[in-house]
């Protein structure tokens, strides 16, 4: 695996958009820059990619978790791939090993990791979604992180992230659950 960059972003809410006052909410993201094996041609077995995408979950997330100032509740991932690569690189990289290593990162993670993927040029901007790691109807912990990198993906590059938090949305409103 040949990783270019590796770039942790910090986020700390203090109030909503109307200046709403809020307890702080610190959300990390952790991205990884690294060349696509797979670029420039299509390749049935990906399982390369899978092996990669865990390695990354493995290496990168406590670094994120232990970056928050309280225990982490929200997760969420994401893959830009660069134009000389396919969406299946990106799923790779983020679905069939990921998810294990960010788990054991929060400490959990009893609902399914809400994910993104997307093939753009070098800034190319992603929202990764969060969502509660152990409630998957948790609305209030519905929220996204936007994300690019600026000289990233290059054509051959695909750009993993990572995303943990330590609350929810700002001053939420909507509900804790479906509606009957």
């Amino acid at each position: 695996m040949q990783v270019r960059r590796i770039i942790t972003i910090k986020d700390v809410v203090y109030s909503d958009t109307f200046g709403k006052a809020c307890d702080p909410i610190t959300r990390i993201a952790i991205a990884a820059v690294l060349r696509n094996p797979c670029a420039g041609e299509y390749v049935e077995d990906l399982s390369e990619l899978f092996q990669m995408g865990g390695a990354l979950g493995a290496k990168l997330l406590s670094d994120g978790v232990t970056a928050l100032p309280g225990s982490p509740v929200s997760y969420g991932k994401a893959a830009i791939v660069g134009v000389a690569g396919d969406m299946e690189h990106g799923g790779a990289m983020i679905h069939p090993k990921l998810g294990m290593p960010m788990r054991e990162a929060v400490g959990g993670g009893e609902a399914l990791i809400p994910s993104n993927v997307k093939i753009g040029p070098c800034g190319t901007c992603i929202d990764v979604p969060l969502g509660h790691k152990d409630e998957a109807w948790s609305f209030d912990h519905f929220d996204t992180m936007t994300i690019s990198v600026p000289d990233a993906p290059l054509p051959d590059e695909i750009i993993v992230i990572m995303a943990v938090a330590d609350g929810g949305r700002v001053n939420p409103r909507v509900g804790s659950g479906p509606q009957k």
